[in-house]
């Protein structure tokens, strides 16, 4: 019996990550490459680890090149961070439901309005934060 590695589960990070992007289920991934959604649960957890031929099939069915699992890796046995925090958030930005959604309507519009959002994105980032003064009771 094998046990999982850290590498293990980074790369089944990188599949659910992946896997969501595209908006595919579990079962909808299994299908295109002949397996049920349980086997792509374990994969993700990595509760089970991924062959090289499979990995492959992983590859062609999510569009991205089989390097696209170990981006992020920095040596063999160590784990580099996923690059996926950023900074203020506290958590995995790209895996929550909003960015997802996000980043699949972005990718909807043609290029000329996905350049103009991009834009006025970067122009309010660098605008001072609003923050709200002190509320005011009318005092009487």
């Amino acid at each position: 019996m094998m046990i999982n590695t850290d590498i293990d589960e980074f790369v089944g990070r990188k599949l659910r990550r992946r896997r969501r992007i595209l908006g595919l289920t579990q079962k909808e991934l299994g299908g295109r490459i002949g397996v049920r959604f349980q086997q792509i649960q374990k994969y993700e957890c990595g509760a089970n680890r991924i062959t090289s031929s499979r990995l492959f099939e992983l590859a062609r069915a999510l569009d991205v090149a089989i390097g696209y699992f170990f981006d992020g890796l920095s040596s063999p046995s160590v784990v580099a961070p996923a690059n996926d925090m950023i900074a203020g958030f506290g958590s995995d930005v790209m895996s929550q439901k909003e960015t997802l959604d996000l980043v699949r309507a972005y990718y909807r519009l043609g290029e000329r309005p996905r350049k103009r959002l991009l834009d006025l994105a970067r122009a309010l980032e660098s605008e001072p934060a609003l923050r709200p003064g002190p509320v005011l009771v009318n005092a009487q």
